[in-house]
């Protein structure tokens, strides 16, 4: 709230999603900032009022939706860092000891930690090749678009690094060998809309 008193933001919904979606431009870094749609969006606007909805969207909630929308497009893992069981259940695997110095520098070692969408659409033939109790995820090696991620190695080849080019500023670290592995964000909170043409 002001750098001293803190608190929990409340989980994210589809509504607030799809509101932060319509809001462009930075944080105010004032959680009781209200937009009003109706100046940025009126199309949007009029949707939400013809469902009775208000079309304002507080900054706290903006936020929220954000995180939320960070989280389930480059929230990311290493392979075998989680595992399913037959019953359907994710947990985390406690014989993971790292990956493997080579394995860590390719991309397709590395999944989004989230409901799998690309491994649905595989064949039955692309998913021979696959442990179902580790490759349950989609791999970071099918992004659209291609080249979304930046991978490099620091101090010396100890840790992997990889950074979002579509979240600017999403960074994840890993270090080979060992169960050290996370990522965190420093950015403006807007997507990179510019990839495709960067690229």
């Amino acid at each position: 709230l002001n750098c001293l008193d803190w608190s929990l933001l409340t989980p994210a919904t589809e509504e607030m999603l799809a509101l932060a979606e319509e809001v462009k431009g930075r944080f105010q870094g004032d959680p009781s900032f209200e937009y009003s749609l109706a100046e940025i969006n009126a199309e949007a606007a009029a949707r939400l009022v013809q469902n009775g909805k208000e079309p304002v969207m507080k900054e706290e909630a903006r936020l929220t939706a954000t995180i939320e929308e960070i989280d389930r497009a480059v929230g990311i893992v290493p392979r075998g860092a989680f595992v399913k069981t037959p019953l359907g259940s994710v947990h985390e695997n406690r014989h993971f000891e790292g990956l493997s110095l080579a394995e860590a520098k390719k991309l397709s070692s590395y999944f989004h930690f989230t409901e799998p969408a690309n491994l649905k659409n595989k064949t039955l033939l692309e998913k021979a090749d696959l442990d179902p109790s580790t490759d349950f995820l989609d791999s970071l090696e099918h992004d659209i678009p291609r080249g979304s991620w930046s991978i490099q190695l620091e101090k010396g080849g100890t840790v992997v690094v990889l950074r979002s080019l579509l979240w600017l500023g999403l960074t994840f670290y890993h270090v080979p060998m060992t169960k050290q592995f996370g990522y965190v964000y420093f950015g403006t909170g807007e997507k990179n809309l510019d990839l495709p043409f960067m690229l």
